[in-house]
């Protein structure tokens, strides 16, 4: 799914879980320095609570530990938007999208080895959803229990 435009690699991969949609854009980081993840144009650091900042960590943490691939992330800006569902659903859908939008960037196929080993749900969308609530009834399942005597 990478484009190149004027000369830039730039990479868009999407993540979802429940109703949450994550939209990732990797792109080469101009000058020098440390690669920038940023969540809704917040960076990595300052996101709260800190579960969530270390299960959007996930995939950014696998992919560091592997030399030839730690090399090639290190100079990259990788923005994420994302929309929709809770707070989790949101973190979930975000590292599925980072982790997708590496394993393209990279095109490293022991790096998708790797996410697949640790989580699936890291590259393969979790599509299960709420079941919603029915009429005449409390919730999607439980109903009104009746008693004859």
């Amino acid at each position: 799914m990478g484009t190149k435009a004027k000369g830039k690699k730039i990479v868009n991969e999407v993540g979802k879980r429940k109703t949450a949609v994550a939209r990732v854009t990797i792109q080469k980081r101009e000058g020098k320095g440390k690669g920038l993840v940023r969540i809704n144009k917040k960076p990595l650091e300052i996101i709260e609570p800190e579960v969530v900042r270390a299960k959007i960590s996930e995939p950014l943490f696998i992919a560091s530990q592997l030399p030839d691939v730690a090399a090639d992330i290190e100079s990259t800006v990788v923005d994420v938007n994302v929309k929709g569902g809770g707070f989790m659903g949101q973190a979930e859908a975000a590292r599925s999208a980072i982790a997708r939008g590496l394993v393209d960037w990279t095109g490293n196929e022991e790096l998708k080895e790797a996410f697949l080993s640790y989580d699936r749900s890291l590259l393969v969308s979790d599509m299960r959803k709420k079941e919603p609530k029915k009429f005449g009834a409390k919730g999607a399942r439980a109903h009104r229990q009746k008693s004859y005597r």
